[in-house]
């Protein structure tokens, strides 16, 4: 079993040496998984992974192998049973959180954790229908101590989304999907990306305010581990941001997307300069206040190359989805003149003043993609990545390079 498990961990796309297989295997001989198949889903992890982002691909290629040898195992939930708990249109429509507090019942009287999972098991085992309300059955909108929706303290969740926060297990989560290098992106991952873009100034001159870690650590080993708390004067970052994003058209399937990136670069309060401006399809002789990108409502673009200095650190985010003319035509554009100037002149400008700029692209365009003239002509201008974990790591690090 364990043989085929390796071929088949290996055939996935796995990075797994042998060395790191015939470790697991003297674990396994060693005891260490006691007989338990989450203990060995656990140890296998721990043994055969070399980063957190291989987490989620191999939670799916675990329960894949795995499904149906741990018959009781709590996760095992029937296509049906996720069927009866999907009640994803009715949630946003009608829960109200505090009508369902008054609803709660038995709360001082608690259940012990394990005898609500052997319960639970007992309910996959008995219940043949679809059970909304009451306290008894797997289902939504009641009191039992499994479902979702409920009003119910603790217990376990199956699928749904949190509400009041308390279940002690969760089924069907995927806890580790956020960590992936290829998903895209959301609010999260844009934060952390973000913080990449750090260049810290000499410290200024301000009283000492910040933690200093690796001093508080020396002080104390000389003290013989007595502790003892130093602090630093704080630095600033001295990263100033230009942030252009595509709006409209076919980019209206990011729409969210380009909201959870604007809602991370202003909740990212420490660089020391940020603007935000709008596109569509290509940047012209002017850039929009508001993604409504509205008449009048604008900058002009050579506004930005006298008032913005070369060292402005530039993300563009757009499907660079447009016809050549679009790209290439000096006459005009959908919104009036381009001041004689194309799209691909301006984007040229645009890589002629600011020494780092990074296009990234949400879907880049496949083989046959009409407007795959336009998104190479992009690309022979600007470093563009897809808009992924992966994608924009490599741009942060792009932007930061000294050359």
């Amino acid at each position: 079993m364990f043989t085929d498990y390796f071929y088949f961990l290996r055939e996935k796309g796995m990075d797994i040496s042998l060395s790191e297989w015939l470790s697991l295997v003297d674990a396994v001989d060693r005891g260490l998984c006691n007989s338990s198949i989450t203990d060995f889903y656990y140890i296998s992890r721990m043994i055969l992974l070399k980063s957190e982002n291989e987490f989620d691909k191999y939670d799916g290629l675990f329960n894949e192998y795995f499904k149906g040898i741990h018959k009781d195992d709590i996760d095992d939930i029937s296509d049906q049973m996720k069927k009866w708990l999907d009640k994803s249109d009715f949630l946003e429509a009608t829960r109200d959180m505090e009508i369902q507090k008054s609803m709660i019942e038995g709360e001082a009287n608690p259940i012990d954790n394990e005898e609500v999972l052997e319960k639970f098991r007992e309910r996959q085992k008995e219940q043949d229908a679809e059970h909304n309300g009451g306290n008894q059955w797997i289902g939504t909108m009641g009191n039992s101590s499994f479902g979702n929706l409920g009003g119910h303290m603790g217990g376990v969740r199956i699928g749904g989304t949190t509400g009041y926060q308390s279940a002690f297990q969760v089924i069907g989560e995927r806890k580790f999907r956020d960590f992936r290098n290829d998903r895209v992106l959301d609010n999260r991952q844009f934060m952390v990306a973000l913080k990449k873009l750090r260049q810290y100034s000499t410290r200024l001159d301000v009283p000492k305010t910040e933690l200093d870690i690796d001093g508080t650590i020396r002080k104390t080993c000389d003290n013989g581990g007595y502790l003892q708390i130093e602090f630093e004067r704080p630095r600033k970052n001295t990263v100033k941001l230009l942030l252009l994003m595509d709006s409209g058209g076919t980019m209206i399937p990011y729409s969210n997307l380009l909201n959870e990136l604007f809602q991370s670069v202003n909740k990212s309060n420490h660089f020391k300069d940020v603007k935000t401006y709008y596109f569509h399809n290509c940047i012209y002789a002017r850039l929009y206040n508001t993604p409504e990108c509205e008449n009048g409502d604008w900058i002009e673009t050579q506004w930005l190359f006298k008032n913005l200095d070369d060292n402005y650190k530039v993300i563009i985010v757009g499907d660079a989805a447009m016809a050549p003319e679009e790209l290439y035509s000096d006459t005009g554009n959908y919104r009036g003149p381009n001041d004689g100037l194309s799209g691909y002149e301006w984007l040229r400008l645009m890589k002629k003043h600011f020494k780092k700029v990074i296009w990234l692209n949400p879907k880049m365009a496949p083989g046959n993609a009409p407007w795959r003239e336009a998104e190479t002509a992009v690309k022979g201008i600007f470093k563009m990545n897809r808009l992924t974990v992966d994608g924009l790591k490599d741009g942060m690090k792009y932007l930061m390079q000294a050359k």
